[in-house]
């Protein structure tokens, strides 16, 4: 199948998950011309700000490999991803993100991500939420337990 077409699908997944109460989101996760996930948004069905359409492919395609890593894939969204949803393919790896609709379709359609993708650029002093170091004695324990331990998968 073409980029087109797997984007078709992704649009479809979306128009049908506005039909069944949720977001006008959609997204899949491809691999050798098979779809490994799919995902729609289900940020207000599952009270979860996370669950954005490519995160719930991300997620479903990495339990269907056994594998946090989507290297060889390519996730098809209905919508150009907001930072959060960036964020996660790139920690999972994924070869390529193709998107249909653009941040502006998004923010006519009442979705807005101008703001995060704004704020993230600005000193976090500025930001309406504060995100501060604190001091702690013990702050590399955790690395330091990780970097001991043999059995480690690194990642």
């Amino acid at each position: 199948m073409t980029d087109q077409a797997w984007l078709d699908r992704a649009v479809r997944l979306a128009v049908e998950n506005v039909a069944a109460g949720g977001g006008p989101f959609g997204a899949l996760v491809v691999r050798d011309g098979a779809v490994l996930a799919t995902g729609t948004n289900r940020v207000t069905r599952d009270h979860d700000p996370t669950a954005h359409a490519e995160v719930v492919a991300i997620r479903a395609a990495c339990a269907e490999l056994r594998d946090f890593s989507l290297v060889g894939c390519t996730l098809f969204t209905s919508c150009e991803p907001c930072p959060l949803c960036v964020s996660a393919a790139l920690w999972a790896r994924l070869d390529r993100v193709v998107y249909a609709a653009d941040r502006d379709d998004a923010a006519r359609g009442g979705f807005d991500d101008r703001a995060f993708y704004d704020l993230l650029g600005r000193d976090r002093a500025t930001w309406p939420m504060a995100v501060a170091a604190a001091p702690v004695a013990d702050r590399f324990a955790p690395f330091q337990a990780w970097l001991g331990h043999e059995a480690r998968t690194h990642y």
